[in-house]
């Protein structure tokens, strides 16, 4: 049996007339940019998030690095963030000019909220906080630091569509949630789509002028902006998924629900949720000291698996220039070291989960 470590033609062929009807709706109006499908969008997922706005973009990157920019963050200024994220968030913070500053992750995988108050100076603007592989972070703690220290909260939800803490969702306890609809997120587009939420009317309004040239007006520049449009086409098809979101969240639960029951081996460390939050499982990460003999062993056995993430930011050569080497945040480093995400994916059946779970119940170093 071959079982890759995710596919999204099943996911597809779920909805495929609703999404194939959506496509040639937008193909045949003769309108592909900002247009009702974007705005349509924009509204839904606002409504969806419990935000006041949403603004449509052209990937979850984009969205962060216009968070930043939005609220005025650049050269001098640090940015908060967990060690373990995926490198994006921190591109997102470095492309404004400012300053990423590491913190270690919990046993969660999210950003260990106990150690950022020792990182904050005089120099800190933001708190980044990533809800890694689908799991909210502990926000009550987030927010009030920054309340504390007069801090803005940036969030990155790339993997975390309709996860709460405390019964409120990812994206809306700061000032921004930023937002991917890669084709691999749980609500995915058919491309690279992104978006950010917010309560505040003039970020929103700044943001549809930064992701249009920095126009308000036609030909008429306020600022350097970027070409970061939601296009019609994808807002369309991720109108139709997102009607379907909470029932594609509700199997992904049954599956990893399943995982959490029956995979038994001590070599395996199983991921836990903490109180008060909840996890769409964007993915399922277990730790493994002997995670490169499990990834080859799954392999031989044709069970596709993915490293999220196999490379720290602050370990990587586009970061050189920070000057941290290893050994600087040394959980971050192990848990490089030991995450494994196994399969996982809308329409997955039971005799595939079946295949994994005795797969890894086998495995021996």
């Amino acid at each position: 049996m071959e079982i890759m470590a995710n596919r999204l033609d099943r996911g597809f062929y779920m909805y495929q007339k609703e999404f194939e009807d959506k496509a040639l709706e937008v193909l045949r109006s003769g309108w592909y940019v900002l247009g009702k499908e974007v705005s349509g969008f924009e509204e839904e997922y606002a409504a969806y998030t419990g935000a006041k706005y949403c603004v449509g973009l052209a990937s979850g990157l984009d969205a962060l690095w216009l968070a930043f920019r939005v609220l005025g963050i650049g050269a001098g200024d640090e940015v908060i963030v967990q060690g373990n994220t995926y490198i994006a968030s921190v591109m997102g913070i470095t492309i404004n000019g400012a300053t990423p500053v590491f913190v270690e992750p919990d046993k969660y995988n999210n950003i260990d909220t106990t150690k950022i108050e020792e990182k904050i100076t005089d120099r800190t603007k933001v708190i980044l906080v990533v809800h890694l592989y689908g799991q909210a972070s502990k926000m009550d703690d987030v927010m009030e630091l920054a309340k504390k220290y007069h801090l803005k909260v940036v969030e990155d939800c790339a993997q975390s569509h309709g996860a709460c803490y405390n019964g409120k969702m990812t994206g809306t306890f700061g000032d921004i949630g930023c937002f991917s609809f890669y084709p691999s997120k749980n609500l995915g587009a058919f491309g690279d789509a992104g978006a950010i939420v917010t309560d505040d009317e003039q970020i929103a309004k700044d943001m549809k002028m930064y992701r249009n040239y920095g126009s308000e007006k036609r030909y008429y520049n306020k600022v350097v902006g970027a070409n970061s449009r939601l296009d019609e086409i994808q807002a369309g098809l991720l109108r139709v998924r997102l009607k379907h979101l909470d029932e594609l969240a509700a199997e992904k639960v049954e599956i990893c629900n399943r995982y959490l029951k029956e995979l038994k081996n001590p070599l395996i460390e199983l991921p836990e949720v903490q109180k008060n939050a909840t996890t769409i499982w964007h993915q399922f990460v277990i730790h493994c000291k002997y995670r490169d003999e499990l990834m080859n062993y799954l392999k031989d056995k044709g069970i596709g698996t993915i490293i999220h993430y196999p490379i720290p930011p602050h370990l990587s050569e586009a970061y050189e220039y920070l000057g941290l080497k290893e050994g600087a945040l040394p959980i971050t480093e192990r848990y490089a070291k030991e995450v494994l995400s196994i399969p996982l994916y809308n329409g997955m059946t039971e005799e595939e989960q079946t295949y994994v779970i005795n797969a890894i119940n086998a495995f021996k170093a």
